[in-house]
Formats: structure tokens, sequence, C-alpha cells
């Protein structure tokens, strides 16, 4: 009995600690946005420059991401996690200091960190949950949006509280990632300190026709979440709402996104495949960009849902055809690097282009619209990615 309770307990402080840690890898990105004004005008930023701190966190998720495999091979995925959460920490703490400069290199650490964490957890799903990938991804996606939807809702509401100012709540973000380290370190101390010494799997990765089917979804959905993370509250603030309610909205699209990233892996695992569930998520997004677009205060909570329904099951089936498509954790994170890696250098031209399309044109039409072709392009890449019978090493 004592035996049992002591797996059952290590049990839950893995699934806990697995949790908490997904739950800190948007906070640092999706807690800049309802404070973008007051950064830009705090540090003398114009549009262009707020959209580039955005973009250089997401070209730190791309540029990086391929060393988790050199990591896990070295140190193992579990200390690699660890690691990684520790890092965004220090970023988070470091941007809050005075001065442009600071706040991109700090943006850049803590993305950095993200990088190689969101490459690290399909790879950890596989490892530690290799019969529960459908519900263990499931966990994974609704805590990384829950994360980001916390943290787009509470940093307005935390800097009226505290009255510590943009840099404050920025430093106080730090703490959760701390607390998520402590309560993985238990994991990082008994894991092997070398986890993927098998060969290297990057060549049949990369040669796979599938791989690129997958990094093109990974980074066309990316690239129009991140787009409406970073411009979506000033959508709102220059269509006449107040800060809060723009805060409170992209809030809304954020935790929409937890109840669809936790069902639809486990619905779409269960079937050869998951390309209507890949096709109905991109129309979604089409119809949750239109609203903005067309009317976005008229009933904005309702396009808010319908996006986050759309983005959510995007992301989610993303990473869960990430997990399901190789056979063992290295070439999980092989695949999860390269898809991860170049799909977010992808995305990182979306928040610049949006800013620079805003600032050029006048307004968000432009823009929007050619966010409405990049979310056509992503459903051709989903038919293809979505496809039954496409392991790596299988596909020609």
């Amino acid at each position: 009995m004592r035996e049992w309770s002591s797996m059952s307990f290590r049990s839950a402080l893995l699934v806990a600690g697995f949790a908490l840690a997904a739950l800190n890898l948007r906070p640092a990105i999706a807690g800049l946005s309802p404070l973008l004004d007051e950064i830009m005008d705090d540090v003398g930023l114009t549009p262009a420059g707020g959209g580039a701190i955005t973009t250089v966190m997401v070209v730190c998720l791309g540029v990086f991401g391929p060393l988790t495999p050199v990591l896990a091979r070295r140190v193992g995925l579990d200390r690699t996690l660890l690691a990684g959460l520790l890092v965004i920490a220090a970023g988070l703490a470091l941007r809050g200091l005075d001065g442009a400069p600071v706040l991109y290199l700090g943006s850049a650490l803590a993305a950095t960190a993200i990088a190689v964490m969101n490459v690290s957890m399909p790879g950890i799903v596989k490892q530690h949950f290799p019969d529960r990938i459908n519900l263990m991804t499931g966990v994974y996606v609704s805590c990384v949006v829950a994360g980001a939807a916390a943290a787009s809702a509470l940093v307005v509401p935390i800097e009226h509280t505290t009255g510590y100012g943009w840099r404050g709540v920025s430093a106080l973000l730090a703490v959760p990632a701390l607390l998520a380290a402590l309560l993985w370190l238990p994991q990082a101390l008994r894991g092997r300190p070398g986890g993927q010494n098998g060969p290297r799997p990057f060549g049949a990765v990369l040669r796979s026709r599938v791989t690129w089917y997958v990094t093109a979804l990974m980074g066309l959905q990316s690239l129009t979440f991140y787009v409406m993370l970073a411009w979506l509250p000033t959508i709102y603030l220059e269509a006449g709402l107040a800060a809060d309610q723009a805060g409170y909205l992209l809030s809304l699209t954020n935790l929409v996104q937890v109840g669809t990233s936790l069902a639809v892996p486990v619905l779409a695992g269960r079937r050869a495949s998951q390309v209507p569930y890949v096709m109905g998520a991109g129309v979604l997004t089409v119809l949750g960009y239109l609203g903005v677009l067309l009317a976005p205060t008229t009933v904005p909570w309702l396009w808010m849902i319908v996006l986050g329904i759309g983005q959510g099951a995007s992301f989610a089936l993303a990473l869960l055809i990430i997990a399901l498509r190789p056979a063992d954790p290295a070439e999980v994170t092989a695949l999860s690097a390269v898809a991860q890696s170049v799909g977010y250098v992808i995305a990182a031209l979306g928040p610049l282009l949006f800013g620079f399309l805003r600032q050029m044109s006048g307004s968000w039409t432009v823009p929007l619209v050619v966010g409405l072709g990049v979310v056509g392009v992503q459903l051709v890449a989903g038919w293809f990615a979505g496809r039954p019978g496409t392991l790596i090493r299988s596909a020609p």
C-alpha cells in the first residue's frame, strides 16, 4: 500500500509539474499586448517598433528551437525543461529594467527558453505518457493557452491594483516560472542525464514531405495567432473600446482555446485522419478574422469565441500531429524542432508585417485581409499534414 501511494504521488507530481511548466509557455508573450500602448509611450517606440517586440520573441522561438535536441542528448529532456523555466524567469526580470535595449534583450532571453521548452514538450509527452498521447497533448496545449489567457486578462488589473507599472508587472510574471521550476525539480533530479542517446533522426525527418506539411501548418497557424496576440487589443482600442475591455476580449479568445485545445486532441487522435478537424479549425479562424474586419464592435465577444475555437483547435492539432507521426521521443523531438523552429520564423513575420501595414495604410483593413489570405494557405497545408499513414520513416 505504501509503495502504491508513493507511485501515485510521483505520478501526480509528474503531471502537475508538466502542466505548470506548460502554463509558463505564453505569459511572457501574451502579457505584453494589453500593455503595448503604454510600453510604446514609455519607451518611445513606433507601432512597428512595438510589434517588433513580439517579432523578436517569435524569431527566437524559431531560431533557438534546434538547441533542444542537442540539450536533450546531453542532459535529458527533464533537465532541459527545468533549465528553460529558470531562464524564462531571468528574462522576465531583466526586461522590467529601464531602457529599450534591455526590453528587447530580456524578451529575447525569455523567448529563447520558451523555444527550447516548446520543442521539449511533445518529446516529454512521448517519453512519459506513451499510452496517453492524445490526452496529455490536450492537457499540455490547454495549459499553454490558459497561461496566455490569464496573462492577457490579469496584467492590466494587477498593474492598477499594485501601482507597479508595466515594468513591475512584467517582472511579477517570473514568479509562476520559478514555482514551476520548483515543482519540476524532483523529476529533473531523477531524470537520466542523457535522455536521447539513439541514432540522430534529423536526416529521416528532413527528407520527409510530411515534415514540411506539418511545418507549414505550424508556422501559418502560429502567424495568425501571434498577430492577434500582439495587435488585437490595439485594434479594439482604435475601434473605440477601453483598454480593459480590449484586454478582456483577448483573454476571452484565449480562454475559449483552453477547452477547445483539451477536447480536440482527444477526439482527433482517435481517427486515422485529422483532416476534418484541421479544415474545420481553419474555417472558424476565417470567420473570426472576418468578424474583426467587418464589425469589430458588433458582438465582439462572438468573434472572439469563434476565433478562439479555430485558433485553439489549429494549435492543438499541429502539436498532436507532431506527437503522433514519429515512432519514439527522439524522432518527436527532431520533428518538433524542425516544425516549430521553421514555423515560428514564419510566424515572426506576422506582428511586424501587420504593424508595418497598419502604419502605411492608416487602418487595420489591409492587415486583416492579408491575414485572411494566410489562413487560406494554412487550410491547404493542413489538408496534407492531417492525412493518415504519414509516419516519418515511411514517407517518400
